[in-house]
């Protein structure tokens, strides 16, 4: 089927955000294995826009919720993130894209990534991929450039900021731990056995499929909703299984699951001023 629609525009709007949550994590596992093929092929054709696509949420209760504010709040929340809330949010939008071109523009042809600070201290190859920048035409909210590392050459650690959730299960705080490009240690805050079953689910979900930093500034609190929560300005993500192949990312995993870290405490990252060789 997936081959015979040219649009996908998908609204996200759920009832319960955490209706997976006492699923055996051996059964998650094996549905990641089950559709990685899948995965795949819809990140390919994805990348290639064909079809073309959009994400987005609208506001629910279930979501409010998740982000521990009411309803009414989390509408606020939506559309200042989405900039929907200015007189002329398309020509922001214009704008915001010049910035990251430039932006991206100047990551071109780096070697390798440094991100270093409170819950970071890791080090990756980034030659020969490509940086790719997320400017409003495709998740929205959007706002944020990413690329996939180089799969065997990740060294060092991350900690996760804020909670870690995959499928409606919450791993809470997690720490990695990489080498030659593999994850060798992990520790959740609860929930391990489900974290080390999406880790074991194939032989590349161990692996870094995304880099990616977040450039909205508009978005400046936790919702705990990673399509809100990775574009905030001043924070980076982890994205481990598989990568996006317009990025240069040949990682391929029916697992697709990001760790958060806030770095506006300080610190050095690989922003296009920073941590970039």
């Amino acid at each position: 089927m997936i081959r015979c629609f040219h649009c996908d525009i998908a609204i996200m709007a759920p009832t319960n955000t955490r209706r997976l949550w006492r699923a055996d994590g051996s059964r998650t596992a094996h549905r990641a294995t089950a559709h990685a093929d899948l995965l795949g092929l819809y990140l390919k054709r994805a990348a290639e826009e064909s079809p073309r696509w959009v994400r987005c949420s609208t506001p629910t209760a279930a979501f409010a919720h998740e982000a521990k504010i009411d309803l009414a709040q989390f509408e606020e929340f939506l559309f200042a993130s989405t900039w929907a809330d200015l007189d002329d949010p398309i020509a922001t939008w214009q704008d915001f894209a010049e910035v990251q071109s430039s932006l991206v523009a100047q990551l071109c042809g780096r070697r390798s990534g440094i991100a270093q600070g409170p819950p970071v201290d890791i080090a990756f190859s980034v030659e020969d991929r490509i940086f790719v920048s997320c400017d409003g035409r495709l998740n929205m909210p959007d706002g944020e450039v990413f690329t996939g590392p180089v799969e065997d050459s990740a060294h060092g650690w991350v900690e996760s900021t804020s909670p870690s959730i995959y499928r409606g299960v919450d791993a809470g705080n997690v720490r990695l731990e990489l080498k030659a490009g593999k994850v060798i240690g992990a520790e959740a805050e609860k929930n391990q056995r489900y974290l080390t079953a999406m880790l074991d689910s194939d032989e590349d979900a161990r692996r870094l499929g995304e880099f990616g930093v977040g450039e909205n500034g508009r978005i400046r609190t936790f919702s705990r909703n990673m399509l809100f929560d990775e574009k905030i300005a001043g924070t980076l993500h982890f994205g481990l299984g598989a990568g996006y192949p317009e990025s240069g990312s040949v990682n391929e995993s029916g697992l697709r699951w990001d760790f958060l870290c806030d770095m506006r405490d300080g610190g050095n990252h690989c922003d296009g001023r920073t941590g970039c060789v």
